[in-house]
């Protein structure tokens, strides 16, 4: 069995980036800083794509480009919160240099409504602007079921002045601007019913879908928007040193790689909203204290335990399965025998065992395996055992993929049902694709959790000028970090 580490945290926070980093350039550009003020200040805008924080850390597309790129320029990276990091750019706030997160290529009709004396770095993602809608209504399928409803987007944003052509194409539409604070906001208006539709990037839609169980998308309403970085217009060498990171985290992989790690939300099984919500509310407050006692005892974070034992027995602590399988963590009588649970179906036990067991498996991992694949890994060896695991990871390596990566070893794990395989695997036979829905399914729980129950304590602050916060050691990661 397995213990998923919702690096994905998914509490996600919907972001926008803006770094300070001053460099000359041929036009009149500041000097780089000295090694006194060796600082890179980034204004983020939260969120479940950009910027968000969880038990194990800050996160976030964004913020991981941000910090690869301050740690390659030898710069210390600070992160200030920002709602509107373009606006706080173009007026100097904190003396930031860069912003992102949520931040689109302006096009030439939506300049002048923009800020247009930044600058703009090369594309690094696109996403699509997509019509989301609540799913006690009828979906619809063009702008023509739309006609004389009403379609939200958030008022000033960068994506509501990028659909600008959108909106002069369809007047039979009545557009409502929304001063919300993010995304999230306007998308749990939409799953709450409070509106009926509205306009979001398809990233967030996908990472906040298993968060707000009751919208769903609709359709692409124009065509992809690049996702850039801005800076000032004294800031064009700091421009061009960002373009150059770019491409090269594009040629070597690490662009893709984090694309997959953070972007990945399309694979997740999307929840049965019903069912889980009920249970949250009527099982999971008999068992909390329970999960609370063992993150105490094992690290393991609660959230994530509770998540396992949703997906193992629907917090149903008299469960019994066709292999044997007893309790609500459904141990198996020899890894309870091991783990000195005798009783299978004492709840406390039970749980203390399986966190214990988690954490003894991500203790086996190699220590050069970072998060948040290394509770992914952890997860899929609860599932099938930590052989077969390391079997997996072996096949990975031969096809030339990172045996350190969840992504990689997700692809090789179905393989070893295959004899042109497992007949050459160590530990013969594994039904594979059995870990890899078991991972998709605690992270998706474990994504609901975190959105909606309270960590046990306080891990993790941010706040503006932080650098690096670490959080009380609990290793699980958090929403979105897929």
């Amino acid at each position: 069995m397995d213990e998923g580490w919702d690096f994905l945290v998914r509490r996600v926070l919907c972001g926008c980036i803006a770094a300070s980093f001053a460099l000359s350039a041929c036009e009149p550009s500041p000097a780089p800083p000295s090694a006194s003020s060796n600082e890179l200040l980034v204004l983020l805008r939260p969120g479940p794509a950009a910027w968000f924080s969880g038990p194990h850390g800050q996160n976030g597309f964004d913020y991981d480009l941000a910090h690869r790129f301050a740690k390659e320029q030898g710069f210390e990276l600070k992160v200030a919160r920002a709602s509107d990091p373009l606006a706080k750019l173009a007026e100097g706030g904190n003396n930031a240099v860069i912003g992102a997160g949520g931040v689109y290529r302006p096009t030439a009709a939506a300049t002048p409504l923009m800020h247009p004396h930044l600058l703009y770095s090369a594309s690094y993602y696109a996403v699509e602007p997509v019509l989301i809608y609540n799913m006690d209504s009828n979906k619809p399928t063009t702008w023509a079921d739309l006609a004389g409803d009403s379609v939200a987007v958030i008022a000033d944003s960068s994506l509501a002045v990028a659909l600008g052509a959108v909106r002069a194409e369809h007047p039979e539409i009545k557009w409502q601007p929304m001063a919300l604070p993010s995304t999230e906001a306007l998308i749990s208006q939409v799953s709450d019913g409070t509106l009926d539709y509205a306009i979001v990037p398809s990233n967030e839609a996908d990472a906040l879908r298993n968060v707000y169980l009751n919208f769903e998308r609709a359709f692409a309403v124009a065509a992809k928007q690049d996702l850039v970085w801005a800076f000032p217009p004294a800031q064009a060498a700091l421009r061009d040193r960002v373009d150059a990171f770019f491409a090269r985290l594009r040629r070597d992989g690490t662009l893709q790689r984090l694309t997959e790690r953070y972007f990945n939300y399309s694979q997740m099984p999307r929840l049965d909203a019903g069912v889980f919500q009920e249970r949250v509310k009527a099982l999971l407050p008999r068992y909390r204290t329970l999960f609370q006692r063992a993150q105490q005892t094992s690290g393991v974070e609660w959230r994530l335990l509770a998540a396992i034992a949703y997906q193992e027995s629907q917090w149903d602590n008299q469960a019994v399965s066709e292999t044997g399988a007893r309790g609500l963590m459904q141990l198996t009588e020899e890894t309870a025998r091991q783990l000195g649970a005798s009783d299978r179906l004492d709840s406390e036990a039970s749980v203390l065992a399986a966190a214990r067991y988690f954490r003894d498996l991500k203790d086996k991992l190699p220590s050069r395996i970072a998060e948040p694949d290394r509770t992914w890994l952890a997860l899929a060896a609860y599932n099938v055992g930590i052989a077969h695991l390391e079997d997996a990871r072996v096949l990975a390596q031969k096809q030339k993929l990172n045996p350190d990566s969840w992504m990689a070893v997700k692809q090789a794990l179905p393989l070893l049902a295959s004899p042109e395989y497992y007949e050459e695997a160590k530990y013969g036979y594994a039904r594979g694709g059995m870990p890899v829905a078991f991972v998709d399914r605690v992270r998706a729980y474990y994504d609901v959790l975190l959105a909606q129950q309270a960590p046990l304590q306080p891990r993790l602050r941010m706040f503006a000028g932080a650098t690096e916060a670490r959080p009380a050691r609990t290793e699980e990661p958090t929403l979105g970090s897929r």
